[in-house]
């Protein structure tokens, strides 16, 4: 959420067109490593325990086309090579069985959180998620901070912001 506010910050202060641009793409590499990455990951790792759950054979084979399947779909346009098929073996994550997603919820909560301080002025909520601690589960939690993942929006919001930031990345990139 802090670094979400730099960005915010840095964007509102920098008038440089390469140092926005700069900040844009760092903030973007953020959304792609982190949202749609990491779902990708989480897509994966669904995909692989149904093959299991249906008696399918786990093979390196077989992970690795629905590895590349997904790239495919996720990054469409996107050169997909065959070492780049075999990513998923080497990432720590699957094994702890649905780990990953939690790095896209949470970024996803971030720029929610953030969006809503800059809006209101008011971090109060926010402040009260903080000393809260894991005291409760994280939904509940994260509703005390305004973000109710139980519900679309917040994910919403986070892929608008995405795309704001992707579009002026592009205008900037024709000005430079």
């Amino acid at each position: 959420m802090n670094e979400v506010l730099l960005t915010k910050h840095l964007l509102k202060t920098e008038t440089d067109k390469k140092r926005r641009a700069y900040i844009l793409n760092h903030f973007l590499e953020g959304f792609r490593t982190t949202v749609f990455r990491q779902t990708l990951f989480a897509e994966f790792e669904r995909k692989a325990h149904e093959m299991e759950q249906a008696g399918e054979p786990l093979t390196a084979q077989s992970l690795n086309k629905v590895y590349r399947d997904l790239n495919e779909l996720y990054y469409e346009g996107a050169v997909v090579n065959d070492l780049m098929e075999i990513e998923w073996a080497r990432i720590p994550h699957f094994y702890n069985a649905f780990y990953v997603y939690q790095y896209a919820t949470g970024f996803s909560s971030a720029v929610a959180i953030a969006n809503r301080i800059l809006t209101t002025g008011d971090p109060s909520d926010y402040l009260r998620f903080l000393t809260l601690g894991g005291s409760d589960y994280p939904l509940a939690e994260l509703k005390v901070a305004g973000v109710d993942l139980t519900k679309p929006e917040a994910v919403l919001s986070a892929l608008d912001v995405f795309q704001a930031s992707l579009d002026e990345l592009e205008a900037l990139l024709k000005e430079i």
